[in-house]
């Protein structure tokens, strides 16, 4: 009976430690492997130029005054600012941490960990900011025409809203 409680015991342990919430440590070691921090201040850093692009697409083709036009060439880098100020790294990071220790097992983090060190995951990390930009540029080529598609659905909805008074 002795030796039942104890392989029981052992296998919940056991099934514990599987389960466990990975340490700190090992979450600091994937953002490492993964170059998060470099990931989030490239983001950064391309925030105001794409803004900028984004609100020339919208506006394409539109008289706009020179005080709107003012305001159009401060808000980026006023947006940019602030974005920087609350979603650097030293800011995320803690945030990053929990919701991995939340997300993740001890055994899934380390397993990250082998893949990013291995030669496919350091290709992948070495080439995710050039799939990032390109990705941003590919959006950003889409953006105008589905802002015109929003204007126009946002005017039909008024006229819509007034006739039915």
């Amino acid at each position: 009976m002795r030796k039942i409680v104890l392989l029981i015991s052992a296998a919940l342990l056991s099934s514990a430690a599987y389960c466990a919430p990975p340490s700190t440590e090992s979450v600091d070691n994937l953002f490492v492997v993964t170059k998060s921090e470099t990931m989030v201040d490239s983001m950064l850093i391309n925030i105001e130029q794409s803004m900028r692009q984004g609100m020339a697409t919208a506006v394409k083709g539109q008289k706009i005054t020179a005080e709107q036009q003012r305001n159009m060439d401060l808000f980026p880098a006023k947006f940019a600012k602030v974005f920087r100020e609350e979603m650097n790294w030293a800011s995320m990071r803690p945030l990053f941490t929990q919701i991995y220790q939340e997300s993740y097992t001890q055994e899934e983090v380390d397993g990250l960990v082998a893949f990013y060190q291995s030669p496919i995951g350091i290709a992948y990390t070495e080439k995710m900011p050039i799939v990032m930009q390109k990705t941003m540029t590919l959006m950003q080529a889409r953006m105008g025409p589905m802002m015109e598609k929003m204007q126009a659905a946002m005017k039909q909805a008024m006229e819509e809203a007034k006739t039915s008074k």
